[in-house]
């Protein structure tokens, strides 16, 4: 049985790959940081009772900052595969806490790679795959971008995310390690945070109809991103390390919308105009912003046959009709 451990499993995409994995069999092992409160709930489903004899499930304690800590797990848990998802992840706030975000998101990625080096002596023997973003090209040199566009990093968030891609490069090159990069790009999901822009509008549509709020306070509304599915997108981490030569790819679906597409295409589903109830807060707006970003994903399919599955209108429908049911709504479908 192969095992493998996941740095941010709680977050959207850490819970996606732990279902996955589970799926083909996998030992899973989490790592979580200490909470006075329970911030499992994306993974509730899939969560095992510590008193079960053999759980393929298991958590353990631990922060990306604490480097001995991890090389602790690394020797405890012996994985096969290692996915890096875990760090600050939300790009205005790392404008807020620039040096927290470098110490997780950069430093982070470093001190997995030395305690992975560490436990294995180098070998390949643990591969380890490293969450990078979009974000990586910023202020973009070419459209679309792929494995070789050059970086422009346009916040905190994006420099770190520069930094852990070339230090997982440095390693497989200086240490013959299985590191690999996977460059996604924006991908969405009923489980993203509150707090980014997609999952912002379809519960703040949500609140509005359930009566909660009145208006939606945003941004930047013509930014354009390349948005995905998040559930799509973790096949493509796994993929990526069944691979015999780890190497660097980028994941996206090769389409760009606006945040106004977003919008229209959101409060179409209740037959709604969101010109009624968006109301702009340059608060939420970058001090540096990037304007569009579009992937060029053909060497994931040539390589690992993979691609993206669901079109955006399907996305915006099943993150729309996941919030109108928490807030017990769906009758306005």
């Amino acid at each position: 049985m192969k095992k493998a451990l996941i740095t941010g499993i709680t977050g959207q995409d850490g819970s996606y790959l732990a279902e996955l994995l589970l799926d083909k069999g996998y030992e899973v092992h989490g790592i979580i940081r200490r909470s006075s409160s329970f911030n499992t709930e994306r993974i509730a489903h899939i969560f095992e009772d510590i008193h079960n004899p053999n759980p393929k499930l298991k958590l353990h304690y631990g922060d990306l900052t604490d480097a001995s800590r991890l090389e602790k797990i690394i020797e405890i848990t012996e994985p096969d595969e290692v996915y890096n998802l875990g760090a600050q992840s939300h790009v205005k706030i790392s404008f807020d806490e620039p040096v927290y975000t470098a110490e997780t998101v950069g430093m982070g990625a470093l001190k997995m790679l030395e305690a992975i080096r560490n436990v294995s002596g180098g070998s390949q023997r643990i591969k380890i795959y490293q969450a990078s973003s979009s974000e990586i090209f910023g202020k973009v040199k070419e459209v679309p971008q792929n494995e070789e566009t050059p970086f422009y990093p346009r916040s905190p968030y994006a420099c770190a995310k520069v930094h852990a891609f070339h230090q997982i490069v440095n390693y497989r090159e200086a240490y013959d390690m299985h590191a690999s990069n996977g460059i996604l790009f924006n991908h969405e999901s009923p489980r993203r945070g509150e707090t980014f822009v997609t999952r912002k509008i379809t519960r703040g549509l949500a609140r509005i109809i359930a009566g909660v709020d009145k208006k939606l306070y945003l941004g930047n509304l013509d930014a354009k991103r390349d948005w995905g599915y998040a559930k799509d997108f973790v096949e493509a981490m796994w993929l990526i390390l069944q691979q015999k030569e780890p190497d660097d790819y980028v994941i996206a679906t090769g389409k760009t919308w606006s945040v106004k597409d977003f919008l229209d295409k959101a409060f179409a589903v209740v037959n709604m105009n969101w010109k009624d109830y968006v109301v702009f807060d340059e608060r939420y707006l970058r001090p540096t912003e990037v304007d569009m970003l579009i992937g060029d994903s053909s060497k994931a399919k040539h390589k690992l046959g993979w691609e993206a599955k669901t079109s955006f209108d399907e996305l915006v429908k099943i993150m729309v009709e996941s919030d109108l049911k928490k807030y017990n709504v769906t009758n306005k479908i």
